[in-house]
């Protein structure tokens, strides 16, 4: 794959969202996931993005366990501040002692001494971003991350903490059913040369053309309590995709390679992190990279789906709340 900057890094243009593996998204065997990350370094993925959160924290143990071998030809992401208890209750904690307890947890499961890209996963409503931040920057001082990022954060959170130390990444949901980031976040961005990093690019599956009924989904996947996944939602927006993916038909890629190729094609300083349990999606999903698309094109995808033509939010109303990018 191509190569495009992330902070310091050279990564390649499409990373691997590796949540899907340990949570979200039903069970995963262990035995897959670690072929399919295994396969991921064999297709020229070199970007592998995770959180504490993912499995309460063993989305991490699997990549320390699997990745370990090659940690000096990968840049490996994690993320702070979000957690959850031993009842699955998810817990937003931004303090300085906080995000510098969840850094040492993190090293330990990934089983490595530096985290290269460390992002705020959330915005903590009862902490200053400038603690928040202040705590990142201690832990870059320190050698024990070499990158800032932020996840779904609003531009005004962006500027205020770039105030206190540079941002490298910011991480938000962006797609072509959901473009919030177009309204500020995108600007501010390339204003101060910072990397966007989009993740659930192909809409959580549903623009890949592969999910065709809610059957599809089990009771512990996160997409059956999603607005845009309820009945009358789904039946609407699959009619959306459908026209999607003929349109893709028709210029010759599958629907979840023309989603990520769009997505390559709005900006150099993008870099897409899907996730997927399937070796042969996988590399679908790299030859994206390669796709060189024109402006009537683009114009063509944009006009074919985008979120005017879409029903149901992104996230339930608390799960909205948590989300600073949506203001």
């Amino acid at each position: 794959m191509h190569k495009r900057q992330l902070g310091p890094f050279a990564v390649s243009a499409i990373g691997l969202g590796c949540m899907i593996l340990s949570h979200g998204y039903g069970h995963c065997e262990p035995a897959q996931a670690e072929r399919l990350l295994l396969r991921a370094l064999d297709l020229g993925y070199d970007l592998f993005d995770t959180a504490a959160v993912y499995g309460i924290g063993n989305n991490e143990t699997l990549l320390g366990r699997v990745l370990k071998p090659y940690r000096n030809q990968i840049t490996l992401a994690s993320k702070c501040a979000l957690d959850g208890d031993s009842s699955g209750n998810r817990i937003i904690d931004g303090s300085r002692k906080n995000i510098h307890r969840m850094c040492e947890t993190s090293l330990q499961r990934l089983q490595t001494d530096v985290i290269d890209l460390y992002y705020l996963h959330r915005k903590d409503p009862n902490t200053g971003i400038e603690e928040s931040m202040g705590a990142l920057a201690d832990l870059k001082a320190q050698g024990k991350i070499r990158a800032i990022g932020l996840s779904e954060v609003s531009a005004d959170t962006i500027q205020r903490a770039h105030a206190v130390h540079p941002v490298d990444a910011v991480q938000s949901e962006y797609s072509l059913w959901s473009r919030g980031a177009e309204r500020e976040v995108l600007a501010t961005c390339q204003e101060l040369g910072i990397t966007f990093v989009p993740f659930s690019p192909v809409g959580r599956g549903m623009l890949t053309g592969t999910l065709t009924s809610r059957t599809e989904l089990s009771d512990s996947d996160l997409r059956s309590g999603m607005p845009r996944f309820q009945p009358d939602n789904f039946a609407h927006n699959l009619d959306v995709v459908r026209n999607f993916s003929a349109l893709a038909a028709e210029m010759g890629y599958s629907p979840a390679q023309l989603s990520l190729a769009w997505l390559l094609n709005k900006g150099t300083g993008h870099i897409p992190i899907p996730g997927t349990r399937d070796t042969a999606h996988l590399a679908e999903n790299a030859s994206a990279s390669e796709i060189v698309l024109s402006a009537e094109e683009l114009e063509q995808i944009e006009k074919t789906i985008n979120p005017s033509l879409i029903k149901g939010e992104r996230y339930p109303p608390a799960a909205m709340r948590e989300v600073d990018s949506e203001n």
